[in-house]
C-alpha cells in the first residue's frame, strides 16, 4: 500500500522570489530537481520582503512561471499561493488559463486569502479583517471556476460582482486546474471554505504528520456535511527543509543558529520540531509519516543559497529510498 502512495506523491520545490532569486538561477533549480525526483516548482506571491528590501530583487511569480515553462517543457510549476487580495478573480481565472496554455497543462493554481497587511498597506490594498478576507477567497473561487468552464458566466455576490464574463482560451486540464488552497493555521473558517470550494489544501510551513493527521481529519468531515468526497481532496503539505550527511552536522548548525538567534538550543530545537530537519534516515521515516495520510504533493523549502546542493543530497539519499 505504502508503495501505491510513494508513486502517487509528487515531489516539489518552494521558490520564493522574495529571496532575490534570478531566472537563471530557477531555471537551474528546475534543471537539478528535475534529474533528482521532483516535478514541480512552487512560486511563493508577494510584492517586498520587508519594508527595507530595497537590495532585493523580486520577479513577479506569474512570468517567472511563465518564463520558467517557455524554456523548461518538463518542469510543472505552481503557486504557494497566490494572493487573493492582489488580483480581481476573472484576471486570476484568465492568467490561469493562459499559463496552462502555454504551459501545456502543466500548472498547479494555489490560492489563499493573504495576509502580509505591511505589503498591502505599502500597495495600496485594502487589508480587511480575517473573515472578510475568507469570504473574499471563496467567492472568488467561484468565480475563477466558473470563468473557466463557462462560455459566459455571471455571479452576484457581497464582495464580487460579475456580468457575462467571456474568457477564452479555457485551460488545456479539464475542467481546470486543480485549485489548491492554502492555509497556515488550519483553523475552522478556512477548512469550511476548502470543504466547500477547493480541489485540495496545502497546510505549511511547520505542521507534524500528527497536526496534519488532526486537520485532514477535520477537513473530511466538513466534506461530508458538504456532500463531498473527501477521498477526492488533495492533500498537500510545504514542509522548511534542511538535509544533514550526519547528526553531527546537524547538531552544529542547531547550536550555531540558536547563537544567532539569541534563544536557548532547547527552544530553537522547539521551533524546528515540526520541520523536516534531519539526517536522510530521519527525513525517510519522516515523510513516510506524510505518505501515509495520503499526501500527494509534498513541498520542500530550501535553505536560500543551498538550494542545488540539497536538492541532490535530498534526491540521492532520501527521495530514491522511499
Amino acid at each position: 500500500m505504502q508503495m501505491l502512495l510513494i508513486l502517487m506523491t509528487e515531489f516539489g520545490i518552494q521558490v520564493e522570489p522574495q529571496f532575490g532569486f534570478t531566472l537563471d538561477e530557477v531555471e537551474q533549480i528546475a534543471e537539478v530537481g528535475l534529474a533528482n525526483g521532483f516535478s514541480t516548482l512552487w512560486f511563493s506571491d508577494h510584492f517586498m520582503l520587508d519594508a527595507d528590501a530595497v537590495d532585493k530583487v523580486l520577479l513577479d511569480p506569474w512570468l517567472l512561471m511563465t518564463a520558467l515553462v517557455t524554456a523548461n517543457k518538463e518542469i510543472r510549476v505552481g503557486s504557494l499561493v497566490f494572493c487573493n487580495s492582489y488580483r480581481s478573480p476573472p484576471l486570476h481565472a484568465k492568467m490561469v488559463a493562459t499559463l496552462d496554455n502555454l504551459s501545456n497543462g502543466r500548472l498547479e493554481f494555489g490560492i489563499g486569502a493573504g495576509w502580509k497587511k505591511m505589503e498591502y498597506e505599502a500597495y495600496g490594498y485594502p487589508f480587511p479583517d480575517d473573515l472578510t478576507r475568507i469570504a473574499q477567497l471563496g467567492e472568488a473561487i467561484q468565480i475563477i471556476k466558473g470563468v473557466l468552464t463557462h462560455d459566459k458566466f455571471t455571479f452576484e455576490g457581497e464582495h464580487y460582482h460579475v456580468k457575462d464574463i467571456v474568457s477564452f482560451p479555457k485551460p488545456v486540464q479539464k475542467p481546470h486546474p486543480k485549485v489548491w488552497v492554502g492555509t497556515m493555521r488550519g483553523k475552522e473558517k478556512m477548512l469550511e471554505l476548502i470543504a466547500k470550494y477547493g480541489d485540495g489544501i496545502n497546510v505549511a510551513w511547520t505542521f507534524s504528520p500528527s497536526q496534519c493527521e488532526e486537520i485532514f481529519s477535520k477537513l473530511d468531515k466538513l466534506c461530508k456535511v458538504n456532500g463531498r468526497d473527501s477521498t477526492e481532496m488533495g492533500k498537500s503539505v510545504g514542509l522548511w527543509t534542511r538535509c544533514f550527511v550526519s547528526d553531527e552536522e546537524m547538531n552544529h548548525t542547531i547550536t550555531e543558529n540558536a547563537a544567532k538567534r539569541g534563544v536557548s538550543e532547547k527552544k530553537y530545537r522547539e521551533r524546528i520540531s515540526s520541520a523536516l530537519w534531519g539526517t536522510p534516515k530521519m527525513m525517510v521515516e519522516r515523510l513516510r509519516q506524510h505518505l501515509d495520510l495520503g499526501v500527494s504533493h509534498i513541498i520542500l523549502m530550501l535553505p536560500h543559497g543551498e538550494e542545488l546542493d540539497q536538492i541532490k543530497l535530498i534526491g540521492q539519499n532520501v527521495l530514491s529510498k522511499l
